[in-house]
């Protein structure tokens, strides 16, 4: 009976250990992980009590797809990553149990065989299989534990979702390390049982092998994610390229307008000329058609839009007629700040991507609207950018940003990032809110 009650409180404690062990893998991916710890140790514990007519093997596997469908029903997204995770996470608790119960297996086997175990009565027996039993425990808890670890330490994009084939290629280690698990624990129990051979070098082999494994699950990991850190590089250095050439662009049209001033200004005295005569020879009518006609032309040539500087105004500008196209409203307080170390290429960085998220999200929302406005109290420069917003974010856990669904498709959505790259560049930071339909963004400048 007390050996009975033992192994019930073993089962019990190292689905327990399970469930935690899976809270903390999952912790950084989803929210709500505490639900998805506790699924996993009901689950388990369900598996464990009812008499299944089937093999513990097969009984895990369907218990590891409840899971999975459990915690996708709880955290509706990166499903692919979900189905990684809890296959990883399987394949690392049955190698860490086996290694752990490979290590039970030869104490037990060394207490028992001594005289001192020989010599005494069944409490003693009960007292040892108890203390071997903790020590089981305490072996999983810290083989999972430490892979879990190793794990959420290599593991560094945690909010990018993962396509098929990466599903794929991380998970042959996981896969490959549950077949030999499944083998290698059949060809042992075989060769214990029926050959009653001496098992302490394919023991050790075994141990290593399945610590191999979960080495091997770590370092596709390593591997994939240094892959896409390079990536993300290579595309923020292509984003930055595109910004550059914008750069370029509005550069030419700052020298295109002030070519155009150069040649209204030599043509002014004509027109001054002009309009004299028409007033001298009574023709007020002419001449006041005359004069709109060049406001209108000075108008179109100078713009509404004077923020002090030529590269700003081109982009503001440009970017009104961009909201304007798309019936938003577009209002614009923003003026550069002179005197300062902020040049007007980090500014044009900020506009660019602020102005190109703004419309983007303003044009999706039934009242479109956006403004821009910038001042600054003692030495900090603010740039606000406020529009209509009636979607829904998903945030970074790691960058504290939006996901937005450019960044899923394709690889672009780095506004943000080069926005706060810019801002830290001058000891400063972005903060955003979404409230009451409007998304805004702060941008704080640090001037000398």
């Amino acid at each position: 009976m007390a050996d009975t009650f033992i192994t019930n409180m073993v089962w019990i404690a190292e689905d327990f250990i399970r469930g935690y062990c899976f809270y903390r893998l999952m912790k950084p991916f989803m929210k709500r992980a505490v639900c998805a710890g506790l699924a996993y140790f009901l689950i388990m514990m369900l598996l464990y009590i009812v008499p299944f007519h089937m093999n513990y093997y097969a009984a895990y596997v369907i218990g590891s797809f409840i899971v999975f469908g459990l915690v996708c029903l709880t955290d509706r997204r990166n499903y692919r990553q979900k189905a990684f995770l809890v296959a990883m996470f399987s394949s690392m608790n049955w190698l860490s149990m086996t290694m752990a119960e490979i290590l039970y297996d030869n104490l037990y086997a060394f207490a028992e065989n001594t005289d001192y175990m020989k010599s005494h009565t069944e409490i003693m027996w009960i007292a040892l299989y108890a203390g071997v039993c903790m020590v089981y425990l305490l072996l999983e808890f810290s083989f999972m534990i430490i892979g879990v670890r190793q794990v959420l330490k290599t593991y560094r994009n945690k909010s990018e979702d993962m396509k098929t084939k990466e599903v794929i290629m991380l998970s042959v280690p996981s896969l490959m390390g549950m077949m030999a698990y499944q083998i290698i624990r059949n060809y042992r129990m075989f060769y214990i049982i029926e050959g009653g051979r001496d098992t302490t070098a394919y023991d050790i082999l075994t141990v290593l092998f399945y610590a191999v494994s979960v080495i091997a699950i770590v370092v596709a990991i390593v591997l994939y994610q240094d892959i896409k850190a390079k990536q993300k590089e290579n595309r923020q250095a292509e984003y930055l390229a595109m910004q550059i050439e914008n750069i370029r662009q509005h550069i030419e049209q700052v020298e295109s307008f002030h070519q155009n001033i150069r040649s209204m200004k030599h043509d002014m005295t004509n027109h001054v000329l002009t309009l004299e005569r028409l007033y001298e020879e009574n023709k007020a009518k002419e001449a006041m058609a005359y004069g709109t006609e060049l406001k209108t032309a000075l108008s179109e040539m100078t713009g509404e839009i004077t923020s002090g500087n030529a590269v700003t105004d081109v982009i503001l500008r440009e970017r009104q007629r961009e909201a304007e196209k798309l019936q938003i409203c577009f209002h614009s307080e923003f003026y550069y700040p002179k005197d300062t170390d902020i040049n007007a290429f980090d500014i044009s960085v900020i506009l660019n991507n602020a102005l190109q998220n703004a419309i983007e999200h303003a044009a999706e929302s039934k009242t479109p609207y956006l403004s821009i406005r910038s001042y600054h109290k003692n030495n900090a420069y603010m740039i606000e950018v406020r529009n209509s917003f009636d979607g829904n974010l998903q945030w970074d856990m790691e960058s504290g940003l939006p996901v937005t669904s450019k960044e899923k498709a394709d690889g672009h959505g780095y506004g943000l990032l080069n926005i706060r790259r810019v801002a830290r560049k001058y000891s400063g930071d972005i903060a955003i809110d979404v409230k009451d339909g409007e998304f805004c963004l702060s941008v704080m400048l640090m001037m000398k």
